[in-house]
């Protein structure tokens, strides 16, 4: 169990681990064969309004962002031709190996996108519709080019009601399977209407390469968990930009589960909007030899007494095996009686693996309850090891045990216990392929 009582916080550098070729200190991005490719695509009509006002300034269309570092200040628009080409030198795609994204940054997705099926419980509701539906663009808009091109290029969206004070009874299964290597993209709208509670589990699997953006809307007094669940093919390259915004005394747990494909990047974040809420936004990840993870997360302390909880964890191993973590945590000047806390803890098994994390934590106003981060990175705690194999437990078998024990602390947190199965089985299968 991890203590966060003790920790300092560690500010903004890249862990120190072996480096990997064609990385220099700040990954690979800043190699000049990372450079991305001019855009040809021609910007469409915005698809709608953002709700809320928990964006200190965003675009409709316009590109229209503040100038300044902070997190706050990010671009945002539906247009893709707002934003910039990307060169690999910008501070969000600085450890992303652009030439690995197939095109999802610099192409037209006009693929195939995975195919959606849902398997909800009694009374909640299951639709597709047009990008006209006034529901897109309730609670998202995109930050950044790759997530912009499949607000661009997608054509339907799957969208989720929970209806008002619906207790589901099991959870909502969004099997999401990919057949095909073209770049596409997808939209999924979740709804959890007022004083529901419920659990939807967005399982990716198959081959794919694909930008989503997933729209989560958790309105007052409601309970939602969204689980994405990244288990593809070694071959698949998927991007997922996933946004919330809680209304008031909202409850908010948010699990990112990431294990498959040559490059995931997901890039969570949470916007309250009204005082109450509280949000526990969870990762595990286990990157095999050339697996490229990536998570980058922002929660947004928009408003006054809400309370945030962010913890991943990872392992890595094999040659080239490259996580990155970044979590960014926004403590606004009207945000006073805060209570937030993120961390990030990676285990290294081999050399050849790498894991860059980078905690930040901004904040405009003293009036707060408490804030903190921490991040660490490193090998097995020798004095476990020594602790399991004094008492007659071989080496090998330990060395499962720690690693069992590392990650089974986000596992336990799921709460469905056919998919916290699932996922143990899974890890247990990464370690025998390392003792390979």
């Amino acid at each position: 169990m991890t203590d966060i009582t003790t920790e300092k916080a560690r500010i903004g550098a890249p862990s120190a681990q072996p480096f990997i070729n064609g990385f220099t200190e700040e990954g690979e991005s800043l190699s000049p064969i990372n450079a991305g490719d001019a855009t040809t695509t021609t910007a469409a009509p915005a698809a709608g309004p953002l709700g809320g006002a928990s964006v200190k300034s965003h675009s409709h269309g316009g590109g229209v962002g503040v100038p300044d570092s902070s997190r706050a200040g990010r671009l945002t628009s539906y247009n893709l031709a707002d934003f910039k080409p990307l060169t690999g030198l910008e501070e969000d795609w600085r450890f992303t190996p652009l030439k690995r994204l197939r095109g999802l940054h610099n192409e037209a997705l006009t693929g195939a996108a995975p195919k959606v099926s849902v398997n909800a419980p009694e009374g909640v509701v299951v639709e597709t519709v047009g990008r006209d539906d006034k529901r897109v663009g309730t609670a998202a808009i995109p930050e950044d080019r790759v997530s912009a091109n499949g607000w661009e290029n997608f054509t339907e969206a799957t969208v989720i009601t929970v209806p008002a004070e619906l207790q589901a009874s099991s959870e909502v299964s969004v099997l999401i399977n990919g057949s095909g290597t073209e770049a596409s993209a997808q939209h999924i709208v979740i709804v959890a209407e007022r004083f529901s509670k419920s659990v939807v589990v967005l399982d990716h699997q198959g081959t794919a390469v694909v930008s989503e953006n997933v729209e989560i809307v958790v309105e007052d007094g409601a309970e939602l968990s969204v689980i994405s669940l990244q288990e593809w093919n070694d071959d698949a390259v998927h991007a997922s930009s996933q946004q919330a915004k809680l209304g008031r005394d909202a409850k908010f747990k948010h699990i990112v589960v990431s294990l498959g494909g040559d490059l995931v990047r997901v890039t969570p974040s949470t916007r309250f909007t009204a005082p109450g809420a509280e949000a526990e936004m969870l990762g595990l990840y286990y990157a095999d030899a050339g697996q490229h993870l990536e998570q980058r997360l922002f929660v947004d302390h928009a408003v006054a007494n809400c309370k945030s909880n962010v913890l991943y964890k990872g392992a890595l191993q094999g040659r080239n095996a490259h996580t990155v973590w970044v979590g960014d945590v926004l403590i606004r000047k009207e945000a006073e009686g805060t209570d937030t806390y993120e961390a990030n803890r990676n285990l290294v098994l081999t050399d050849g693996a790498r894991a860059d994390s980078v905690p930040n934590l901004e904040i405009e106003t003293g009036l707060i309850e408490g804030a903190g981060h921490a991040s660490a990175t490193g090998r097995f705690d020798d004095e476990h090891l020594f602790y399991l194999m004094a008492r007659g437990i071989p080496e090998d078998v330990a060395r499962r045990l720690v690693v069992r024990g590392f990650l089974n602390e986000i596992i336990q947190k799921i709460k469905v216990p056919a998919l916290e199965e699932r996922l143990t089985e899974a890890v247990e299968r990464e370690l025998a392929a390392s003792e390979h």
